[in-house]
């Protein structure tokens, strides 16, 4: 990956519009001050996509943008409501999008499942992220019956096969399961099955169990415990990743990272935009926050993503909410500003014979 243990990376930081701007903000500061615990510089330079920059540049995905992203060592990246992040995509080729899913034994009663069903969750989401209806041929037209509209749903095997290798990596490192999401009775000329199948014979220690995507939403609610890797295409990922949301107790819990095969990388929080809440301060900072865990850790930065996680940990034991994980009784309400300034001092205190080692990241 040529970034690993390195003295020093340079991130190119995208705030977006909305809350983008806030929760970046927040973890650019806990960034920076994990990067001089654990003796490493960091770098960050700032780039526009969306809104704000076709309000300057005139196109969403300006090329200013792209070439501050060349040679960088990741892009973290805030939200935006309008165009140009499928573009920013498309043009790093970042198709392999890891969405995990972790349980905070002090958020268990946030779920929107009993406890006792969510106790110990820790899933991960594959999705392939340049592909598919999203990025298939689409436009309006009219017949003789009228206007219509119309997207297509296009893989090439290739494009199956390269983001199935990457699940069945992720599988292989965890417990061994990998679910593959697919629609085939209804969707016969996408053989996701077959063709991850094949690709699994190079993975011996690995199950592969397909799962209809209907039935696979149900069961990730009745009984989300029971997977372990979760292979989906663009669209079936970006809705079954949201389902984690509820499971965990916020969609703002929840991170991800958007690789290219050089493992060069995307790492934004799944949450949009959340107009309503833009500009109160009071934005849930841990979503992005998780999504740069998965930058340190693509980095071989290990230890300092634990430093991470078990602040977060300690500070969500001591019972500090933001707004989107509805405070209640004994539980503290706190602001985003707070929430950043509570793990800072909270990260100072935690000690390397503290930490753990974490799974690794696509590579």
């Amino acid at each position: 990956m040529g970034s690993l243990n390195k003295p020093s990376y340079r991130i190119v930081a995208i705030p977006g519009e909305g809350i983008g701007p806030e929760v970046v903000e927040a973890c650019l500061e806990i960034l920076q001050h994990v990067a001089k615990l654990e003796g490493f510089t960091l770098q960050v330079d700032y780039g526009w996509l969306g809104a704000a920059a076709k309000e300057q540049f005139g196109t969403y995905f300006p090329q200013a943008t792209a070439q501050l992203c060349d040679g960088s060592d990741g892009i973290v990246f805030g939200a935006t409501s309008v165009g140009g992040l499928l573009e920013l995509r498309k043009h790093f080729d970042f198709f392999c999008n890891l969405r995990p899913i972790r349980i905070v034994n002090s958020l268990l009663h946030k779920s929107s499942l009993r406890p006792e069903k969510v106790q110990g969750l820790d899933m991960l989401i594959v999705r392939e992220l340049v592909s598919g209806i999203y990025f298939g041929p689409a436009g309006r037209s009219c017949d003789d019956n009228g206007a219509y509209g119309y997207h297509t749903m296009r893989y090439y095997d290739e494009e199956i096969r390269r983001i199935a290798r990457k699940a069945l990596q992720q599988a292989q490192q965890r417990r061994g399961l990998l679910t593959v999401a697919h629609k085939e009775n209804a969707l016969p000329h996408l053989p996701w099955t077959r063709l991850v199948q094949e690709e699994a014979t190079q993975f011996p220690g690995v199950i592969v169990e397909p799962m209809l995507v209907d039935n696979l939403a149900m069961q990730m609610v009745l009984n989300p415990q029971r997977f372990d890797v979760i292979l989906a295409g663009n669209m079936f990922g970006d809705i079954l990743s949201d389902i984690g949301g509820a499971l965990v107790g916020s969609i703002g819990l929840l991170g991800s990272a958007s690789l290219n095969a050089d493992g060069f990388g995307l790492y934004e929080a799944i949450h949009g935009t959340a107009p309503d809440i833009a500009g109160k301060g009071i934005a849930n900072p841990l979503g992005t926050l998780a999504a740069c865990i998965l930058m340190l850790q693509q980095w071989g930065k290990v230890g300092a993503a634990q430093r991470i996680i078990a602040a977060q940990d300690r500070i969500l034991a001591k019972g500090y909410r933001t707004a989107d994980l509805s405070p209640e009784g004994a539980e503290i309400s706190v602001k985003t500003e707070t929430l950043v300034d509570l793990l800072l001092e909270e990260l100072s205190t935690v000690q390397h014979s503290e930490l753990g080692v974490l799974h690794e990241s696509c590579k």
